[in-house]
């Protein structure tokens, strides 16, 4: 309330005009919402912790995001990596749009109506009752808002909203249910019910696995129009769409191992590996073949501290090796 406040009294116009990178209809959309643009950049940062969370211990770790932008720096290449993390913005900022309205910190919103009162569900023992996460109202202004910034008609652009839609469908999959029993001492004759949002820890791992099968596609142009009209599996005979869910893309991702400003890669030197694992975070992945170096320390502490009568501490003094290995 102190932050909305603070935002109204500054004036939207110059507010909206300091946040960099937005596009023509974000800006005209924030001047109009004013309130809606610090839950807006929480919902996109929590996405971007989310990809950071999520490929901690992967070559590419998400580490170029969160920078300049609301949404972070863009990934200039259209690999698999950009398709997870725009899905995992346009799915952060819907989860936070739709919290902020269950909790009434935004204007023009609360629960979701449809879901209250006993119409229609009375017989099965159980009835809508509570505040609701109206996911609608989310996922819609993430779409009006996250959507805005693709300007250009190129098939970059299609990947782009396919992942954003990708991600919100995904939130809204997963929503839940959640009932309170009501009855003579706790016996359950009827239920009051009411929809929740999902954490968005597992929004995150969803869309993780959904980067593992994440399927390349190519833009079909219709034959008067010289921009693409849509996306294709690509290699697929016909004109096989990509399902709602999939994550798709449209080129190759490099290797992430050397740094390359090009295609976004900061490289693996200076990266903390494990030497004995055998997985990505392991040193012979991570490091790309170019050796580790180890680094030995010794934590030295008080402990096993005992108080005597009258009236003295002693204390044992321990201490801990540790060996940490980052990539050459």
């Amino acid at each position: 309330p102190r932050a909305l406040s603070s935002v109204v009294a500054l004036g939207a116009n110059i507010i909206c005009n300091k946040i960099p990178g937005l596009a023509p209809r974000q800006r005209a959309l924030c001047q109009s919402r004013p309130d809606a643009i610090i839950i807006i950049g929480e919902g996109a940062q929590l996405g971007i912790n989310e990809c950071q969370f999520q490929f901690r211990y992967s070559r590419w770790n998400c580490s170029t995001l969160g920078e300049r932008t609301v949404f972070g720096q863009e990934l200039r290449v259209g690999n698999r990596e950009a398709a997870f993390t725009y899905a995992v913005v346009a799915a952060g900022v819907a989860h936070a749009v739709t919290k902020a309205c269950s909790q009434g910190h935004l204007s023009q919103c609360g629960c979701d109506h449809e879901k209250q009162g006993f119409h229609h569900y009375h017989q099965e023992g159980w009835k809508w009752g509570g505040c609701s996460a109206n996911v609608r109202y989310g996922v819609e202004f993430s779409r009006r808002f996250v959507d805005a910034r693709e300007i250009k008609k190129n098939a970059r652009r299609l990947m782009n909203l396919h992942n954003n839609a990708a991600g919100r469908k995904i939130l809204e999959e997963r929503m839940k249910l959640e009932c309170k029993c009501h009855g003579v001492s706790g016996s359950c004759t009827t239920r009051t019910c009411w929809v929740t949002l999902p954490k968005f820890r597992e929004i995150g791992r969803l869309l993780k696995e959904r980067y593992s099968a994440a399927v390349q596609v190519e833009p079909v142009r219709a034959s008067r129009l010289r921009q693409p009209s849509f996306l294709r599996l690509k290699g697929a005979r016909g004109y096989q769409k990509p399902a709602d869910t999939d994550l798709v893309y449209l080129e190759r991702s490099p290797s992430y191992c050397k740094e390359d400003a090009a295609t976004g890669s900061t490289g693996t030197r200076g990266r903390r590996c494990d030497s004995n694992s055998t997985l990505t975070d392991g040193c012979g992945a991570m490091c790309c073949g170019r050796g580790f170096d180890a680094h030995r320390y010794t934590r030295i502490w008080q402990c096993n501290c005992k108080f005597h009568w009258c009236c003295f501490v002693q204390c044992s003094t321990c201490s801990e090796k540790s060996e940490v290995f980052t990539c050459k």
